[in-house]
């Protein structure tokens, strides 16, 4: 039988415009550029991977460009919000006053189920809370990135819990405890009067890097995704083997998916749930150094093996990425 859920893996979203995304995180937000590729299922986008200073798992975010995509449309049956952990309420105050000095569009500092939070908007829209660590207990954070423009003790530590929208939450949460083994940690009020309150789900460990908060808005259409938007969430499995067993698992509970997929530098394995979200489970490893040194990640345009016959014909379709992020 599977072995549960570690925590949040990553999260992927959309972008419009790699470079201005990549500005954003590593200029602003102080991430490091841990791998730039291409989405393996059409390569004629990139996937550009951020993460702590080695691109640990629980700490990838990740975006898809799609240049002619349109502006996200908010509502049910999607991934709502995602959170960036820091060290210390102190961290936040800083960014609150960096956000201030950059021109970054964000919210005031407000606790959110217990912990210290500041939300605030990247360049397309993309809705982001920093979360505070100072009193999180449960899955380890990474270690920030040491070059670039944030200091250390102020830097992104990983991926905090992220939001789930549905109309009905009922079936997600099902979902989540007797297919994934999530437990209920607790509820906190909806920010929509006469909305349920939205529900704290933790596995594994725990703590903000294994969290997922479930909102029920049955007020809402279904999102059309567009960028500033998030595709999916992947959640950590040890190895290859425990996610043959997740396949199994999976399959055998009903729930039409992927089957198991090899994207180099992680296996993983794709279902959409009853509300509407997709879900990848993927493994720890190998890893971004499998084909790149720790002090080299993000550099240039790396191609998992079997795409690296492709390469001439897959550069010739990309923006010149790489020369831009070099003026």
């Amino acid at each position: 039988m599977a072995s549960g859920l570690k925590g949040i893996h990553h999260v992927s979203a959309m972008t419009a415009k790699a470079l201005r995304n990549y500005e954003f995180y590593t200029q602003v937000m102080g991430m490091r550029l841990v791998k730039k590729t291409v989405n393996q299922d059409d390569t004629s986008m990139y996937h550009l991977f951020y993460g702590d200073d080695k691109g640990s798992p629980g700490t990838e975010l990740t975006f898809f460009e799609l240049p002619i995509m349109g502006r996200n449309r908010p509502g049910s049956a999607s991934i709502s919000a995602y959170s960036l952990r820091v060290a210390s309420d102190e961290a936040l105050s800083w960014w609150e006053r960096r956000f201030d000095e950059l021109g970054v569009d964000h919210d005031g500092l407000l606790e959110r189920a217990g912990r210290m939070t500041l939300a605030f908007r990247d360049p397309e829209e993309q809705r982001v809370l920093l979360v505070s660590d100072e009193h999180n207990a449960g899955v380890a954070a990474g270690n920030p990135w040491s070059g670039g423009p944030v200091p250390v003790e102020y830097g992104i530590t990983g991926l905090g819990p992220v939001q789930l929208t549905v109309r009905n939450a009922a079936p997600t949460l099902a979902t989540l405890t007797d297919l994934l083994g999530f437990r209920r940690k607790g509820a906190y009020p909806s920010h929509m009067p006469g909305q349920p309150d939205v529900v704290i789900m933790e596995v594994g460990e725990g703590g903000s890097g294994a969290e997922v908060h479930v909102e029920e808005r049955n007020d809402l259409e279904r999102e059309r995704l567009g960028r500033g938007g998030v595709h999916h969430v992947a959640f950590r499995v040890e190895d290859e083997h425990e996610l043959r067993e997740w396949v199994q698992r999976i399959s055998e509970a009903g729930y039409g998916n992927s089957g198991y997929v090899d994207r180099f530098y992680f296996r993983s394995l794709y279902f959409r749930e009853p509300g509407g979200i997709l879900i990848e489970l993927a493994t720890d490893g190998p890893g971004f150094d499998t084909d790149e040194e720790q002090d080299r990640l993000g550099e240039t345009l790396s191609l998992p093996p079997f795409l690296e016959p492709n390469r001439e014909a897959i550069e010739a379709r990309l923006k010149p990425l790489v020369t831009e992020l070099a003026r």
